[in-house]
């Protein structure tokens, strides 16, 4: 029995040991938790644990790629590549010039004149691709290939080839991660294109619809209504297509109308995108050939005289 007794103990000493680490261990782990919650301690660490991962993301999207190249193999692979980027960037920056033409920029920009404006914000682009899509089903989050090497910044606007997609809330130096308008945090400043009703249009989780919030009963919204961004809060552009009113309604005893957009935006499907940098430009200086890469290219030189 005394044998039995001493075999024992070591056990027990064991499992009470094994208890206290990972109690401690859940200790100092909350204290990490709370002191990168309250000061950003761990922000370098995630910004370079991101880096890291890169190569994962490159892993992840090979298979497509080489699947690419050999649907395409008749053809040269380097060629054909090369023509194939290039054309989508300028395609895509193409149709950035049309949206900017229906939203009236050019009356904007003649209207500043007139009221002796000293400057105007232009913008200059630059396009990156989608390399990685968050799996949390509530997050609708996207990773893309430019980071802060590249002039990126945190609430930089994202653009697709039909309209506002999102905008950056984190960036390392060769990657960055972007919001949807259909996440449930998202917002931005809209404005009626009939009307000129200014509203913030917020995401409520799904991938096809917005809502305007707290819009009077009395406010004038029809089904059919183009709404594009406002400019407010100097995030984004002003003037691009946001999406369009689905439906109009009002429950009886409510303040406010319930309406829905669907945004115009594929944000669960547009690969190439384009990242928007807001530019002062004088009015009173002439803008110099090849200064910078302009989306309404004809407007600037007009403006400058």
């Amino acid at each position: 029995m005394p044998g039995k007794e001493q075999g024992i103990k070591p056990i027990f000493s064991q499992r009470q040991s094994l208890v206290t680490r990972f109690a401690l261990l859940i200790i100092l782990s909350l204290a990490v938790l709370c002191l990168d919650h309250r000061y950003s301690v761990l922000s370098p660490v995630r910004q370079w644990l991101t880096v890291a991962a890169t190569p994962v993301l490159f892993l992840a999207d090979l298979p497509g790629r080489l699947w690419d190249t050999a649907s395409q193999a008749v053809m040269s692979r380097n060629d054909l590549l090369r023509e194939n980027a290039r054309l989508k960037a300028r395609n895509l920056i193409l149709e950035q010039q049309v949206q900017k033409l229906a939203s009236l920029t050019a009356q904007n920009i003649h209207l500043k004149e007139l009221l002796n404006s000293s400057e105007l914000v232009g913008e200059q682009v630059l396009v990156a691709e989608v390399v990685g899509v968050d799996s949390d089903p509530f997050r609708h989050r996207v990773t893309i290939n430019k980071g802060s090497l590249d002039g990126v910044y945190e609430g930089q606007a994202i653009l697709d080839a039909h309209g506002v997609m999102g905008q950056v809330v984190e960036v390392s130096p060769v990657s960055s991660r972007v919001v949807m308008l259909t996440d449930m945090s998202a917002r931005i400043p809209v404005q009626n294109n009939r009307t000129k009703y200014r509203a913030t249009a917020a995401g409520n989780g799904r991938k096809d619809r917005l809502e305007l919030l707290y819009i009077p009963v009395t406010g004038d919204f029809r089904e059919g209504d183009l709404l594009t961004s406002s400019g407010l809060g100097g995030t984004f552009p002003e003037g691009y297509p946001v999406g369009v009113i689905t439906h109009v309604g009002h429950n009886p005893g409510d303040a406010f109308a319930t309406i829905e957009v669907q945004p115009l935006a594929e944000t669960n499907r547009s690969r190439f995108v384009l990242l928007v940098f807001r530019q002062v430009i004088d009015l009173n200086e002439p803008i110099q050939p090849g200064q910078t890469v302009q989306l309404v290219k004809d407007e600037d030189d007009g403006s400058a005289g």
